[in-house]
């Protein structure tokens, strides 16, 4: 299996638990303050090392504590760091969310991610065209995303495209990619509400894969038949994260020449386990809770 590469993002998570959202001009008591490892990008490259993958991060971090922490927590969980980059005077990327009465508030300060630019990905070519795929996310400018596509592309290295957060994507930009994976609303948002989600998977066999979730995650084979696998049974405590993890084991499994269904279903099992334990890295499963859950299935 060749090495991944994996553009995106790289941020510090800040959560805090409160009572309730608090309303505006409100103050109120919060507590259980945690700073742990975020980004898709970074949580994505996180979940293919922990199963194993020889995975390579490509993003930027600023010259602070966080972006040190984040560095060092990517190098511990097996993650080759070296392409990325230390931007002086810009804050690391941060995701301040507050949690209360089973819903959430999230504000995200994009820092050095904004700095994953066309300039930044020409100095670390050599290294990302040495992958044999490459994963991207919505969370680094839109011009960075569409290069890099073009440039794996034109060099023959298949791209993964997770289209979240949610934006349009070029229909040119489409047609480079190997995989597509949105969610049920990021579809709606590429390909409009006119249209089924099964058609959508018809016009794209084998390349178009939506995750649902809960239900599973739907694609079209090449015959025109369209399969849900569905999701595998868990005791969720927190989904933080199940969607970077399947993306990243899919990724995984595709790259180790697994047939579509067959990656699905390793995909959808390691979703599930993540959503077992706290904390969007820290539930990631290892390859061997994977294969023992999916033998126990």
């Amino acid at each position: 299996m060749g090495k991944i590469g994996v553009v995106g993002s790289i941020n510090m998570d800040m959560t805090v638990k409160a009572e309730r959202i608090p309303l505006k001009g409100e103050t109120l008591k919060g507590w259980d303050l945690k700073y742990i490892p975020g980004g898709k990008g970074a949580n994505q490259a996180v979940a293919m090392a922990k199963l194993g993958a020889e995975v390579e991060m490509f993003g930027c971090v600023g010259d602070d504590a966080a972006g040190a922490s984040l560095l060092k927590n990517l190098q511990d969980t097996g993650v080759e760091t070296k392409c990325i980059k230390t931007v002086t005077g810009v804050p690391t990327g941060l995701a301040m969310i507050t949690v209360g009465d089973n819903d959430n508030t999230i504000i995200v300060v994009a820092g050095t991610n904004d700095h994953v630019n066309i300039d930044y990905v020409n100095e670390v070519k050599d290294s990302l065209l040495e992958c044999e795929i490459v994963l991207l996310q919505h969370e680094i400018p839109q011009e960075t995303v569409e290069y890099v596509i073009a440039l794996c592309a034109e060099n023959g290295v298949k791209v993964v495209l997770n289209p979240g957060p949610a934006r349009p994507v070029k229909q040119e930009i489409l047609e480079k990619v190997t995989y597509l994976t949105p969610n049920e609303h990021e579809a709606v948002i590429l390909f409009g509400r006119d249209i089924s989600f099964e058609e959508m998977m018809k016009r794209y066999p084998e390349k178009l894969v939506i995750t649902q979730g809960s239900r599973g995650v739907s694609t079209c084979l090449k015959s025109g038949q369209v399969i849900l696998v569905p999701a595998r049974k868990a005791n969720v405590v927190d989904t933080t994260g199940a969607g970077d993890t399947l993306n990243g084991a899919f990724t995984v499994a595709v790259t180790e020449g697994k047939e579509l269904p067959e990656a699905l279903a390793f995909a959808n099992t390691a979703a599930g386990l993540s959503t077992e334990k706290f904390g969007a890295q820290g539930g990631m499963p290892t390859r061997e809770e994977v294969m023992a859950a999916m033998e126990n299935q």
